[in-house]
């Protein structure tokens, strides 16, 4: 009882990492380093509070207009470390309703039934009680959560990208310590890296995370999570939610943003 005990608390102190997927959600991490990497930035940058604002109201324009889409997620986890490594792979169709509902449908589960059961469907619960209009809020990344800090410009063959350093104001468990790249013509968040604000557990000793962001349509949507925890008593744990197959099933016009489109390469 004490070995599953050890495997239950360590695996389920994960979940707190994907709670706020569902309101906005490589193969080794480095760890986050706010000073490891240099940028160049044009001409013309803009400063970190209108980045910040445009930001702030793109993504409100963009939640506004998405009323409904579908996409499959699969959820991976590979765990090494005592009492016994474990592997296992969910496959979810999902629904998603404006502004907070989601439906999820199992399509496939192979490997580990303990992770599947505690830590896969758990994960689906998590981000249904993290969809909810107040634990949204909590989550955004808006100045009442975080303080932001330009770090430069970086040039990229799909655009521009203003590179953004934030701190969480609160030990809330679904914010972040991160580096964000922002799309500099959609005002969009097209990667985080970076740990959580808060560690989830006692049991966790070191936890690295990072997000990717594919355009669909208009939109701005999870493309793929990653994340490595250390656990404190052995063991290192590796979690994936990789996103595809979306469709957009209804959705308003978004309104015209060129004029904030510069500087963009």
């Amino acid at each position: 009882m004490r070995i599953r005990s050890f495997r239950c608390c360590a695996l389920a102190s994960l979940l707190p990492l994907f709670g706020c997927l569902a309101a906005v959600c490589q193969p080794a991490f480095q760890g986050y380093d706010s000073t490891s990497t240099s940028y160049s930035a044009p001409n013309g940058l803009l400063p970190v509070g209108q980045i910040v604002k445009k930001l702030q109201e793109r993504n409100a324009e963009r939640a506004a207009a998405l009323d409904q889409y579908e996409a499959t997620r699969v959820y991976h986890m590979q765990y090494r470390g005592f009492p016994s490594d474990r592997d296992a792979e969910m496959v979810v169709s999902m629904t998603y309703h404006a502004p907070n509902s989601e439906e999820f449908s199992v399509v496939s589960q192979t490997g580990s039934k303990f992770i599947i059961e505690h830590v896969f469907r758990k994960l689906l619960e998590g981000e249904q009680e993290a969809a909810n209009e107040e634990n949204r809020q909590h989550a955004a990344l808006t100045t009442e959560n975080y303080d932001f800090t330009l770090a430069g410009y970086e040039a990229t063959p799909d655009g521009g990208r203003y590179v953004l350093d934030l701190a969480p104001k609160t030990r809330n468990k679904f914010l972040y310590r991160a580096k964000i790249w922002v799309d500099a013509k959609d005002f969009a968040v097209v990667r985080i890296k970076g740990e959580p604000g808060k560690n989830p557990s006692l049991w966790i000793k070191r936890t690295d995370i990072e997000h990717s962001y594919v355009k669909v349509g208009d939109f701005w949507l999870p493309a793929e999570n990653r994340t490595e925890s250390v656990i404190r008593l052995g063991g290192v744990a590796n979690l994936s939610i990789e996103y595809k197959n979306y469709r957009i099933l209804r959705a308003e016009p978004l309104p015209d943003g060129k004029a904030d489109s510069k500087p963009q390469e």
